[in-house]
């Protein structure tokens, strides 16, 4: 493990100031990190996962840097979505290849909308030479009913907490029965596209509405000539819904057929890696993976 070095950052975008942390190694590096922050939360992230992560790469060898977009955390500006952050990526770039002597090409770290966001923005930028995409946001009504559907109620089941609940007359069988039938119409509405053969299609016919978030992604990475680091959480209804979104799709079955893409499954961790093992364990593979290439 090396020494590392932190320091703030102030990077101008758009007239704004983004506020950015960036982790060193005491040897200079070729290849660093960007960390991308995902949902409504700061360049920390939750349990600090993000500071972690970046010291943890530093102490390897590899540069990181972390920052707020406009609109989030100490980022100065209105608030936008995921899908509107390309010059914020762009100008994070800029100022850690700025910042950080001798760097050559950068990876972009992303959890949830972030993954996402990462994978539109990656193909336009040649400095971006790999992704890593953690439980990536494909979020549809459609998909998050099949994955409530699929993942929690079937579970839910067999719960015998639930069964308890039941005997003691503390369920509430109307409330559970609305929403699962909710859940139910939500996942038949969607069962037209729901193997992903005809979804791009039968979106973008409708003029003025975009294609569905999977789809949108399956175009970006496309286009991106770079490796990517897919890894997913196996109790997180987010990962489920991507899980279940690519999997009866031809572009999808496709794109992971690439040795470029690699996926890493860890069945037990929920969205944000909340527990020590899978926060090491997730810090392991990256490191692991960006060495391996």
């Amino acid at each position: 493990m090396m020494d590392v070095r932190e320091h703030a950052l102030k990077i101008e975008c758009g007239g704004d100031a983004l506020v950015a942390i960036l982790s060193q190694p005491v040897a200079p590096a070729t290849r660093g990190v960007l960390i991308v922050v995902g949902g409504p939360q700061y360049r920390a992230g939750s349990h600090r996962q993000f500071v972690l992560l970046a010291r943890h790469l530093a102490a390897n060898g590899i540069p990181a840097m972390r920052f707020d977009y406009r609109g989030m955390g100490d980022g100065e500006g209105a608030a936008r979505t995921f899908e509107s952050v390309d010059a914020d990526l762009g100008a994070a770039t800029d100022s850690f290849f700025a910042h950080c002597a001798g760097l050559q090409e950068i990876v972009i770290w992303g959890l949830c909308d972030a993954a996402s966001a990462a994978s539109f923005y990656a193909h336009q930028d040649p400095r971006v030479r790999a992704l890593v995409l953690v439980n990536p946001w494909v979020r549809s009504e459609q998909g998050i009913a099949r994955a409530y559907l699929k993942h929690y109620y079937i579970r839910r089941l067999f719960n015998p907490q639930l069964w308890r609940k039941i005997v003691a007359g503390a369920f509430d069988a109307k409330a559970a029965g609305r929403s699962l039938v909710g859940m139910i119409s939500g996942a038949i509405r969607g069962r037209s596209t729901a193997n992903g053969e005809s979804a791009a299609d039968s979106t973008l016919s409708n003029a003025g509405t975009a294609a569905p978030l999977a789809d949108r992604m399956a175009d970006g990475l496309a286009r991106f000539s770079g490796h990517v680091l897919f890894i997913l959480s196996g109790r997180d209804l987010t990962a489920q819904e991507f899980k279940d979104s690519i999997a009866g799709s031809p572009r999808w079955r496709k794109l992971f057929a690439s040795s470029a893409m690699v996926r890493r499954d860890l069945a037990d961790a929920d969205h944000t890696f909340s527990r020590r093992e899978w926060r090491d364990q997730v810090a392991g593979w990256t490191v692991e993976w960006l060495n391996s290439w």
